[in-house]
């Protein structure tokens, strides 16, 4: 089986442990922008669940046969099928998932299984969260944009990621290549989009 078809099973296995034991949770990261459309990952395995949730998490995926292996982070924990890491994150970038985060999925189908998935907007907001001194590459967050561009709230990533500048970077660049919109400041710090401001411009000259 290919590495992608390991992955699939892996996401399937998941899911399914996580559904028949009554746990809310979602597909994020490179699976979900996957199953959006996006480029092929071999990756781990990331998925949302409430920390509430998270030792019922760990135990219905430990009786599936998967091993769990907590890490020294204080964010998420971790289990492995077989050499296949699963991430259970409840804490990602400092953000509590909560059931308001969950509601916002979509089930989708993603291989042979369908599942909750994660908002596009959702997605990209993590994504240029996870930005930062260590991690400042752009071309995977980017190549994500591209291919989700059409699903995103783009003035809502922008509210939710004001306090990053790397994020603040990131949609500089996407706007002036034509991914997003090009967003720009406007007096009472809202996002907008150089349409919306063009488009209130023509409604002021014509008062």
């Amino acid at each position: 089986m290919s590495a992608q078809g390991d992955l699939l099973r892996t996401v399937t296995k998941v899911s399914a442990a996580l559904h028949t034991a009554g746990i809310r949770f979602a597909l994020t990261g490179g699976c979900a922008v996957y199953a959006r459309g996006g480029p092929e990952t071999e990756h781990d395995v990331d998925v949302l669940v409430k920390l509430s949730d998270v030792d019922d998490a760990v135990r219905a995926l430990v009786a599936q046969g998967m091993r769990a292996a907590p890490p020294p982070e204080d964010w998420l924990t971790k289990v492995y099928d077989g050499d296949r890491l699963v991430d259970l994150l409840f804490r990602p970038n400092e953000r509590p998932v909560t059931d308001e985060v969950l509601d916002r999925s979509e089930v989708m189908r993603v291989g042979p299984a369908t599942m909750p998935v994660q908002s596009a907007t959702d997605v990209m907001i993590g994504k240029l969260l996870a930005l930062g001194t260590h991690r400042g590459d752009l071309n995977e967050p980017m190549q994500s944009a591209r291919a989700l561009r059409e699903q995103i709230d783009w003035s809502r990533v922008a509210v939710e990621t004001a306090e990053s500048p790397y994020a603040e970077a990131f949609l500089l660049l996407a706007g002036r290549l034509g991914v997003s919109p090009r967003l720009i400041r406007i007096p009472d710090d809202r996002p907008r989009d150089t349409e919306d401001i063009e488009d209130t411009e023509d409604r002021e000259e014509l008062a």
